[in-house]
């Protein structure tokens, strides 16, 4: 076990009844981007990417982005 980040996108876009469409929309950035963010596929994360969304839905950093328990063998 160990600790990875977890994006809350997906909970922070249903709780506001947005889509990654209208996300993009608002924030001009790209659909394929915000949909790796929405679904937790993200590799590494672009300061200006989290940096945008936060400005645009006006939250902090660590509303979006958390430490998560990662259940999987780090090797994996």
């Amino acid at each position: 076990m160990g600790i990875r980040v977890k994006s809350n996108l997906k909970k922070i876009l249903d709780e506001r009844n947005l889509s990654i469409r209208q996300l993009a929309s608002m924030t001009d950035l790209k659909f394929e981007t915000l949909r790796r963010l929405y679904n937790d596929d993200t590799k590494q994360y672009q300061r200006d990417t989290i940096g945008r969304i936060c400005e645009v839905l006006e939250i902090q950093i660590n509303d979006i982005l958390v430490l998560i328990e990662d259940e999987k063998n780090p090797s994996e």
